[in-house]
C-alpha cells in the first residue's frame, strides 16, 4: 500500500507580494496598501539586509516608512554574509509574530531569488561532489576564464544564459548536477516549481513600458548622487572589515569605489551604473513574465494616478481575504 508525505503548510501562505523592477514605485505604493489593509511590510531586497548601505540600495527612510513598521532591514553588518536560508527562517518568524498580532504580512521588494524561494520552495538538488567541484576547478585553470560558462552553454543553455561567466561557484554547481543527475538544473527546478507553495494570485508585479521604466532608472541615480551615495560608499570601504563579496556585489558601490580610489571618472561610473541597473531591471522583467503564467497579477502603473493603481490592488488583496474566510 502506497502512501503520501504530506507537505507542510508554507509560513508565508497567507502573505502578500508587492514586486516589479527597480525604480517601478514600490516603496510608496506600498506603504500607502499597508495603511488600508493593516499590514506590515517585509523587505523583499536582498541588499537592503545591509546595515549602512541606504543610498545605493534605495532602502526606505523613517519618512517614507511613513510609521507602516518594517522588517529585514538592516539585518547584518556590510563585512557578513547572509544567505537565502538565513533570510527565510527570519522572514518565516517575522510573518509568525506579524499575524499572531493580527497583521497582513506584505512583502515588498525586486530580488526574483527570494520571491522565487517564497512562492516555490528552495530547490536542493543532489549533494555535493567535491572531486567534481575540484576538477572543474582545475578545468577552468588550465582553459581560461569563460571554460566553464561555455562548458555550461553547450548543455544546459538556459542555466548559461541566467549566469553570469563570472559566477564560478553556480556554474560549478551546475555542471555538478549535470553530471550527478543526468538533467540540466534548469529542468530538475522546473519540475521542482511545478506545485507552487504560496498562490501566486497573492503577488502584484507593477510593470513600465521600458522607456518610461529606464528613463526612471537614470534619474533615480541622479537622486542618488545627489542624496550622498558617493559619500555614503567612501565610508562603507573605510570600514574595517571592508564589505564582503555579496554586499559589494549591490549595484553602484564598486564603481563609485574605483572614482574614490582615481580608477575611473565619475561620468563613466555613472553611466556604468545606470546601465547595469537597466540590465538588471530586463532580467528582473524575464522573471516576472514567467511568474505571470503562474497566476501572478500585471499592475499596468504608468500613465496613471498613484492612488488607482493602491485601490486596484488594495481591492484584489480584501477580495482574496473574503475568499479565504469564508472558506
Amino acid at each position: 500500500m502506497s502512501s503520501t508525505v504530506a507537505v507542510p503548510p508554507s509560513p508565508f501562505a497567507n502573505s502578500f507580494f508587492l514586486t516589479g523592477a527597480t525604480a517601478s514605485g514600490k516603496t510608496a505604493l506600498s506603504v500607502e496598501i499597508a495603511r488600508e489593509i493593516g499590514a506590515e511590510i517585509f523587505s523583499l531586497d536582498s541588499m537592503a539586509v545591509y546595515r549602512r548601505m541606504d543610498v545605493g540600495v534605495a532602502k526606505p527612510t523613517v519618512e517614507e516608512r511613513g510609521g507602516v513598521p518594517h522588517r529585514m532591514i538592516d539585518v547584518v553588518e556590510p563585512s557578513e554574509e547572509f544567505s537565502l536560508a538565513e533570510y527565510l527562517k527570519l522572514a518565516g518568524e517575522g510573518v509568525a509574530e506579524c499575524e499572531r498580532n493580527g497583521r497582513i504580512p506584505l512583502f515588498v521588494g525586486g530580488t526574483p531569488l527570494y520571491l522565487k524561494a517564497i512562492l516555490f520552495g528552495v530547490f536542493e538538488g543532489p549533494g555535493a561532489d567535491p572531486e567534481i567541484r575540484e576538477r572543474l576547478r582545475r578545468e577552468e585553470e588550465t582553459n581560461g576564464p569563460g571554460w566553464l560558462h561555455r562548458k555550461l552553454a553547450e548543455r544546459d543553455p538556459k542555466s548559461a544564459e541566467r549566469l553570469h561567466p563570472n559566477d564560478t561557484k553556480r556554474l560549478i554547481r551546475a555542471l555538478e548536477i549535470l553530471e550527478i543527475a543526468g538533467k540540466p538544473i534548469s529542468e530538475l527546478q522546473t519540475q521542482f516549481e511545478a506545485a507552487p507553495l504560496v498562490d501566486p494570485s497573492r503577488v502584484f508585479i507593477l510593470t513600465w513600458e521600458r522607456s518610461a521604466l529606464y528613463d526612471r532608472i537614470n534619474r533615480r541615480v541622479d537622486a542618488m548622487m545627489e542624496d550622498g551615495f558617493l559619500e555614503e560608499t567612501r565610508a562603507l570601504f573605510a570600514e574595517t572589515p571592508p564589505p564582503g563579496p555579496t554586499a559589494s556585489k549591490a549595484v553602484g558601490y564598486r564603481e563609485l569605489d574605483a572614482v574614490l580610489r582615481g580608477e575611473m571618472e565619475l561620468d563613466a561610473a555613472l553611466d556604468k551604473i545606470k546601465q547595469a541597473t537597466r540590465n538588471f531591471a530586463k532580467r528582473q522583467e524575464t522573471w516576472f513574465r514567467s511568474l505571470t503564467a503562474s497566476g501572478a497579477h500585471r499592475i499596468a502603473v504608468d500613465g496613471r494616478e498613484r492612488a488607482d493603481v493602491r485601490d486596484e490592488i488594495v481591492a484584489a488583496i480584501r477580495s482574496t481575504l473574503a475568499a479565504s474566510a469564508a472558506r
